[in-house]
């Protein structure tokens, strides 16, 4: 289970939004099961509003998705989509880490033909 924390600056999160933004945060843990917790944090720019999300995983390592947008709802679902991205490029690094795709075996070199060293050990032609 993750614990999720949203908050706001220089705005009021109402419970909607609140509510819209644990569903979409809790939905982060198909993409890389690892993560322990989730901060989405709105901002109230003049004309726009931003969401930035920061998810912890384990081995101290953050993920942070930011992204600016007219409306609350539109900023959080972009960001959610950029996080999502980083969490199955993280999770297929960490998985292959110790299993990397093996290559592609050699075949043996082809033995030359036996019809082509024929005519070459008869001499050909005399004049």
């Amino acid at each position: 289970m993750i614990r999720i924390t949203v908050s706001g600056r220089h705005m009021d999160v109402r419970d909607a939004l609140k509510a819209y933004a644990d569903e979409k945060a809790g939905k982060l843990e198909r993409y890389y099961d690892r993560v322990q917790s989730v901060d989405v944090v709105f901002d109230r720019q003049p004309n726009s509003h931003r969401c930035e999300i920061v998810a912890k995983a384990d081995h101290h390592t953050s993920f942070v998705a930011k992204e600016e947008h007219d409306d609350p709802y539109a900023a959080l679902d972009a960001s959610v989509r950029n996080l999502e991205r980083q969490l199955s490029r993280h999770k297929e690094k960490v998985r292959n880490r110790k299993h990397p795709t093996r290559l592609p075996e050699k075949e043996p070199l082809a033995e030359p033909d036996q019809g082509d060293s024929a005519a070459s050990s008869t001499g050909g032609e005399t004049r």
